[in-house]
């Protein structure tokens, strides 16, 4: 048997959806609002799925406090309060739409989730948007 545990956090960033190959005009024709030159923010939530067996032993698929640690070190300490654009390395020449944030917040989480088990995620940018990654467990 596999179950699914999840854990949900939130953090509020800004950032500019632009691309400088693109004229102006045209940056404003694909990305509206969302292009504006002094940024805008979001509060994202941010939901996480780990997948596995329950141990025996613990009764845990995974320790829910490791996990808060891990989303914490990862997404929290790092998103929250900041402009993705100019703060956030991985942003610099990648546009932080939602599906880029989420691929780069899955990849940083992926590295510190024991690979036994099954990684998914949801990131909300608002409260009708929002994208799912979640990778095949068997």
């Amino acid at each position: 048997m596999k179950i699914s545990v999840y854990r949900k956090a939130h953090f509020n960033a800004a950032h500019r959806l632009h691309r400088s190959d693109w004229s102006d005009e045209q940056n404003k024709e694909v990305f509206g609002k969302c292009n504006l030159p002094n940024y805008h923010g979001h509060n994202y939530v941010l939901e996480v799925k780990i997948t596995g067996p329950i141990d025996p032993e613990t009764g845990y698929v995974i320790d829910l406090g490791k996990l808060k640690a891990i989303m914490n070190e990862e997404v929290i300490e790092r998103y929250d309060h900041r402009n993705l654009n100019l703060d956030i390395p991985e942003f610099k020449e990648l546009n932080p739409t939602v599906e880029n944030i989420a691929t780069v917040i899955f990849a940083r989480m992926r590295k510190r989730i024991d690979q036994s088990l099954g990684l998914g995620l949801r990131l909300y940018e608002t409260e009708r948007n929002y994208v799912d990654i979640e990778e095949d467990y068997e």
